[in-house]
């Protein structure tokens, strides 16, 4: 549904891109993906410098208009990150001594400002964040579903992997039941442009959707065990290992971000 994907990531939407579509990064082996992907995490968390996180985003970015994928949902989907950004990075900008921009504002606790190195720390933290959220968002929009299945159940020890798959695969039921009840209640003359005004019918939406998701998972699993289940839903496939070029660019990506770690961060033989 529009309303909803336009600030929460669809998995319908990303899913059919993933499957439906065959651009340059689809044949991208998952195994590099994931090395990357590993690679990114590592290099947000060691690299200090806001030129080099900076620099970091953009080239995600970069990768991810390479991948021919939506942008204008992209920054939709940036609002829930975003909003852990500023609940988390925004009080520390105003902590962080330095020059104050703009002038202070006098509180009963005293002035409170934002300074240049707090805009420069908060932008750190958001550059930081949406690297790695971008970069999940375009693995999975690039990667098919049966792919992603494989890797889980090789990375992940048994029951972590049957839990996440699981889970993927009941998100469409639960959309498809929150979309009804919001539908159901538009149709009656209900508004969902003010929160707070009708926080009481999301709590009554929020509270059914759980309802009728806990009734259909107990009929789901009385379903799957009549036709066999026994614990395990990974599909068995093939993910070949990385080409010689791709397994060179993930190497010397790990080769980058340890060698700044040791030799910058820590000083290492300097």
């Amino acid at each position: 549904m529009t309303t909803l994907s336009n600030h929460v990531p669809d998995p319908r939407l990303i899913t059919t891109i993933a499957e439906r579509r065959d651009g340059l990064l689809h044949r991208v082996n998952p195994w590099t993906k994931v090395g990357i992907g590993g690679a990114l995490v590592i290099a947000v968390t060691v690299f200090d410098r806001f030129a080099l996180l900076s620099g970091l985003y953009g080239a995600v970015l970069v990768v991810y208009g390479l991948g021919k994928l939506p942008f204008q949902r992209l920054a939709g989907w940036y609002t829930l990150p975003m909003l852990f950004i500023i609940s988390v990075a925004g009080p520390l900008a105003f902590l962080e001594p330095g020059t104050p921009i703009g002038g202070a504002l006098s509180t009963s606790q005293g002035e409170l400002s934002v300074t240049w190195a707090g805009l420069v720390l908060f932008l750190e933290l958001s550059f930081r964040s949406l690297t790695v959220v971008t970069f999940t968002l375009t693995a999975s929009m690039t990667t098919e579903y049966s792919d992603i299945v494989y890797v889980v159940g090789r990375l992940l020890p048994r029951p972590l992997d049957q839990i996440a798959l699981l889970t993927y695969r009941f998100t469409f039921v639960m959309l498809e039941t929150l979309e009804n009840l919001v539908k159901a209640a538009q149709s009656r003359g209900a508004n969902f442009s003010e929160f707070w005004s009708n926080k009481r019918l999301y709590a009554r939406i929020f509270g059914m959707t759980m309802l009728s998701a806990i009734e259909k998972s107990e009929r789901l699993v009385k379903s799957m065990e009549a036709r066999g289940y026994n614990g395990d839903i990974t599909l068995y496939g093939d993910v070949s290992d990385p080409p010689a070029h791709e397994l060179v660019v993930v190497l010397g990506s790990y080769a980058v971000v340890v060698g700044y770690a040791t030799f910058v961060v820590y000083g290492v033989g300097l």
